[in-house]
């Protein structure tokens, strides 16, 4: 297979894994909540949601190495603990979530069956496919991604191109903020750096492409995935945005089921509702799976630790999968604000020249973005009276931002001192 056969292939395959039927309800009830300031939510949500992902796999890109080494400079043991903990989260949220996105759009509006059974029947089924691996899920993921991007696009051009009501104002204090925050939903830079390192372990079962193919191979995909993305995200953003002075919604499976209906009718929805079910299915499975093999790998593949794993991660999804979308959007945000701001840290540094990312400079950045980023945690917590001293002292805090020039001053403050430590070092040579 040549390099430009291998990168589409590698670029189609992270679109599918980004473009998780989940992130279909975020971005238009964020463009029908951002309104007329539409533009900025998606300049928002572009950077969390697609340009910080494929900037994760960029550095995996130029490490080559798992998911561990992402965070290996830091130290071995905060790489395990960061990737337990992504793990971790990653089976007590965006895993139910598919659960609770097919019940609201698949089930509910057809049948009477309640939230608890349908989790329990999906997870049950999820569980059988983790234990019993088959070819059939990347059968069916090759074809329901182009098959939902098709009807998605349809939506979108109908939609913005039809009768288009004055849209209203926006209903956040700071837009742009909004965006970067509701991109976080996504998952996807947590994504970028867990399945970075599945695909370039990967291409090196393959053994046919050196470290520069690869690189650039995997760099070249991340860039057409991206572009993809944002195509995809942005007409979402602006059709939701174009039905906000004309709706009256506060549920974003309810917009994203009213966008269909209007334009492709009761029958379109109905499939569409069916493909979203599949794409969450695979995506639970996906996750469930990649869990059990992480917890395999650390017990020396261990068949015992793959089962006791898949079976906790699918009891897990049957008692969070059983509450509505909202709600785990909700309780989602305080374990976002405080894993997501590290994982944009190690994105960066992962992507910067090595003269710049030390060891100590992973230590420092790190250390004070964790540090400062559990005011943004504890504001989900408790309430923002309680924290309205500390937050009014540090800039950027009230956009739960306030680890950004925190550890962007860290980052220069450190390497002007090592800087400084290795002309010394050469001057007395």
């Amino acid at each position: 297979m040549n390099q430009s056969k291998q990168t589409f292939i590698t670029a189609f395959a992270l679109f599918s894994l980004f473009f998780g039927a989940g992130n279909l309800i975020l971005p238009p009830f964020l463009g029908y909540n951002a309104g007329d300031s539409w533009i900025w939510v998606s300049l928002g949500f572009a950077i969390s949601a697609v340009i910080l992902p494929i900037m994760a796999i960029y550095g995996h890109a130029r490490l080559q190495g798992t998911m561990l080494d992402f965070a290996n400079k830091v130290s071995p043991t905060f790489a395990l603990v960061y990737a337990i903990i992504v793990y971790a989260i990653s089976s007590a949220l965006p895993s139910p979530r598919t659960a609770s996105v097919t019940y609201e759009m698949a089930i509910q509006p057809y049948f009477e069956i309640s939230s608890l059974w349908l989790s329990s029947i999906y997870f049950a089924v999820v569980l059988i496919f983790v234990l019993n691996r088959s070819k059939i899920l990347s059968v069916i993921g090759k074809f329901l991604t182009p098959l939902i991007i098709i009807i998605l696009l349809i939506i979108i051009c109908l939609g913005i191109f039809g009768e288009i009501e004055p849209m209203r104002a926006s209903i956040f204090d700071n837009s742009f903020t909004a965006g970067i925050l509701e991109g976080y939903q996504t998952f996807d830079a947590i994504g970028g750096v867990v399945v970075g390192g599945v695909i370039v372990i990967s291409y090196s079962l393959q053994g046919k492409f050196d470290y520069k193919a690869k690189r650039k191979m995997i760099g070249r995909a991340g860039l057409l995935a991206g572009l993809g993305l944002f195509v995809i995200y942005g007409g979402l953003i602006a059709l939701g945005a174009s039905t906000s002075g004309s709706l009256e919604i506060d549920n974003r499976t309810e917009l994203l089921t009213t966008l269909s209906i209007n334009t492709l009718g009761n029958l379109g929805t109905a499939f569409l509702a069916v493909l979203v079910s599949l794409a969450c299915f695979t995506t639970a499975v996906g996750i469930v799976t990649g869990t059990a093999d992480f917890v395999k790998g650390l017990f020396k593949n261990s068949k015992s630790a793959y089962l006791i794993t898949a079976i906790l991660g699918c009891v897990l999804g049957v008692l969070m999968g059983q509450f509505d979308v909202h709600y785990i959007i909700d309780i989602a945000l305080p374990a976002l604000m405080f894993i997501y701001p590290i994982t944009i840290i190690l994105i960066l540094l992962n992507i910067l020249p090595k003269k710049w990312s030390s060891p100590l400079v992973f230590k420092a950045v790190v250390l004070v973005t964790f540090l400062f980023s559990i005011p943004d945690f504890l504001g989900f917590i408790f309430s923002e009276e309680k924290l309205e001293g500390i937050k009014n002292s540090i800039p950027l805090a009230h956009e739960n931002m306030g680890w950004v020039l925190p550890a962007l001053v860290t980052f220069v403050v450190t390497n002007i001192i090592l800087g400084t430590f290795r002309k010394s070092r050469a001057t007395v040579d």
